[in-house]
């Protein structure tokens, strides 16, 4: 059971974190801090938390659990501002996408990774966000990456692990500089593009109608162009190392599939498609083990 739950960002992730805990009576008091009055008040509404502050060092007194689940660019100051009052008691863990950044930033505040803080990620999300889009059911089934350190002590790890299991994560572990790579490719890449395409399309419905006869093909490729534009921000900037080639590299197939049409050749671009459907069902088989 947790005391007292310190949610740092009131969003989707933390907020439906929060909704889980409950739902499963395992937390007694949640107290939120996030930038925006107006989500807080939604959160307490929603009987998401119980009390709120705008000052994080305010928010973690008295707390056993601290989940950090803001977009990863407000972690360094997060960490900044907890310094003083950090605890050795206390489970420290974040929600971040990407994970480099977020060692590389508790390294420059505390000189090292304390040794009670979990670096994790859990795979799931929507496109909506914010408390009101809080849903204690997001995590069922769903898979949650922890990257501890050699310095993270293991009964911390073994905590956060519970914490996630306990609303229906799938707990695996990862080096944090693998995570990187991993969602760079699986996540990261496919939300620019999405964000991309949705762009350069809306600057031609203006003059074309695009949008008014766009069917489920378009709404499917482009549904997480309605992610949260600050929160992949961040993680844009954060991982650009990875995924500024993964970039080159799609730029320079696409180049390629150009081509293949242009020529005309009907037997390469059949291949093309039949190994994407493939590599695709692949994709899908492995989502039901």
């Amino acid at each position: 059971m947790i005391e007292r739950l310190c949610l740092i960002g009131v969003g989707l992730i933390g907020g439906s974190l929060a909704l889980g805990l409950r739902q499963k009576g395992l937390v007694r008091e949640v107290v939120g801090v996030d930038p925006h009055r107006a989500n807080l008040e939604t959160a307490r509404q929603l009987g998401i938390i119980d009390r709120f502050y705008a000052d994080p060092v305010d928010a973690v007194k008295g707390a056993d659990w601290v989940v950090m689940a803001t977009p990863v660019g407000a972690i360094p100051a997060i960490f900044s501002s907890l310094k003083p009052v950090w605890r050795n008691d206390v489970v420290y863990t974040d929600t971040g996408s990407t994970k480099a950044d977020v060692v590389d930033a508790a390294r420059w505040v505390f000189g090292e990774v304390p040794g009670n803080f979990v670096p994790g990620h859990p795979i799931a999300g929507a496109e909506s966000s914010g408390a009101s889009a809080a849903n204690g059911a997001l995590f069922e089934h769903k898979r949650v990456i922890l990257s501890p350190l050699a310095e993270t002590r293991p009964d911390m790890v073994e905590q956060v692990e519970m914490l996630w299991r306990s609303v229906g994560g799938r707990v695996s572990r990862m080096d944090y500089r693998h995570h990187d790579e991993v969602f760079a490719a699986t996540s990261h890449l496919p939300h620019v593009l999405a964000f991309v395409l949705t762009e350069m399309l809306g600057r031609k419905d203006e003059q074309q109608e695009i949008f008014q006869y766009a069917a489920g093909g378009f709404r499917d490729f482009t549904r997480i162009a309605s992610s949260d534009p600050r929160m992949w921000l961040d993680i844009c900037l954060a991982n650009r190392q990875e995924i500024v080639p993964l970039i080159k590299e799609y730029s320079e197939a696409l180049g390629k599939t150009a081509e293949i049409i242009a020529r005309g050749e009907a037997d390469k671009l059949l291949a093309l498609f039949t190994e994407a459907q493939a590599a695709r069902q692949r994709f899908l088989d492995q989502l039901e083990k």
